[in-house]
């Protein structure tokens, strides 16, 4: 059940919410109305509404910028209004949807193999039959061999660069990730989970997981991979753009870092938690009241006693979320799967939707190419 916003930390009064805006309560409706300012009911007054503290911040900054050309094209750059069309997944009010599906109840019993045909229209069968080892070190994690198999792609590679090319290269990621021979043709869920874990009920929990990771709008790594496809890079080389820049720490990368503090908070409780700074793992912009894929994931993968009181304390002291980098973490330490497997499963689900990405930025014909501002 979501959490509504708490008095003291999220909510102002219609008064103060006009104040700080600059607006009459008739402009406060109307925003209410067009969904742009969430209420709760006054807990003092039911005739009374309180209005979302950060819906009546974010109105605030959208009118500092003013609403010039150049002041709206900046503000795509960080957590901005739309910057390009697609019509792959759309978030709204709070959920996401594949190719207009809610993408939570499609996971609950597709495939990334159908997600790849519904997101990218690819037939999902793949003639790959067998798979040569491109050479990693013995520690290498899931996400390493994944970049080394896609760069040796991308490399002189003869192969087609079409449709038919992209669900070859999902099972390649797949069979990358998971370190050890699995047959090709099995579903990717069950290549990693016979090669990750010896537990009969991973392989669904690897499912779902992989399904609410494949795509999510235009985040960092799939712009990253639009902007190599509009330039003409072959297919392997856009995946390497995407995988690139998923390894960042604020992107995929995340999911060391929050690994990290949960092993820290193992150790030592959550004696250094700051109350005005979330850990990593913790909030997104785009879902202020909770991830629903972290919500999905973690009612089927649940926490411990101790960790739903971990969760508890961390949103009294700074009001967020755990986030899909902390459910995958947490599925990692819960099904006991490899080192770095967080991170690979992260990368082998969004390979569907850059793949998507990239033959809708293909399609478009257009060249990503942004101006520069002194």
């Amino acid at each position: 059940m979501k959490k509504q916003p708490d008095r003291d930390h999220f909510t102002v009064t219609a008064t103060e919410a006009c104040d700080r805006i600059g607006i009459s309560r008739e402009t406060l409706y109307a925003y209410v109305s067009r969904g742009l300012v969430r209420t709760i009911a006054h807990p003092g007054d039911g005739r009374r509404s309180l209005y979302d503290r950060r819906d009546i911040q974010a109105l605030l900054e959208r009118k500092r910028r003013g609403r010039s050309r150049r002041a709206a094209a900046e503000s795509t750059i960080n957590w901005g209004e739309p910057v390009l069309k697609s019509k792959i997944t759309r978030i709204s009010d709070g959920q996401f949807y594949y190719r207009g599906r809610n993408a939570i109840e499609w996971s609950r019993d597709q495939t990334l193999e159908d997600t790849l045909a519904l997101l990218a229209a690819v037939r999902t069968r793949s003639s790959l039959q067998t798979m040569s080892s491109v050479a990693t070190p013995d520690h290498a994690r899931p996400f390493d061999r994944i970049v080394a198999m896609m760069a040796a792609q991308a490399v002189g590679n003869p192969c087609g660069d079409g449709r038919p090319r992209a669900a070859e290269l999902l099972r390649l990621t797949a069979m990358s990730a998971a370190g050890a021979p699995v047959h090709p043709q099995l579903p990717v869920h069950e290549i990693l989970a016979r090669a990750w874990s010896d537990r009969s009920d991973v392989a669904d929990m690897l499912r779902r997981a992989l399904v609410l990771c494949a795509d999510h709008e235009l985040n960092a790594s799939a712009y990253a991979a639009r902007v190599a496809a509009s330039a003409g890079a072959s297919l392997p080389a856009c995946l390497l753009a995407g995988l690139a820049t998923l390894s960042g720490t604020r992107h995929g990368g995340m999911t060391a870092r929050c690994r990290r503090w949960m092993e820290a908070v193992d150790r030592d409780g959550l004696s250094k938690l700051s109350p005005s700074k979330a850990p990593p793992g913790f909030g997104h912009p785009l879902y202020p009241d909770g991830d629903p894929r972290t919500v999905e994931l973690l009612n089927q993968c649940a926490l411990t006693p101790k960790w739903n009181s971990v969760v508890r304390r961390v949103y009294d002291a700074t009001g967020s979320h755990p986030s899909l980098d902390f459910a995958l973490v947490h599925i990692k330490r819960r099904y006991r799967l490899p080192v770095g497997a967080a991170l690979g499963l992260f990368a082998v689900g969004r390979t569907v939707g850059w793949l998507a990405h990239i033959f809708e930025q293909r399609q478009s014909g257009r060249l990503i190419r942004p101006r520069a501002s002194s």
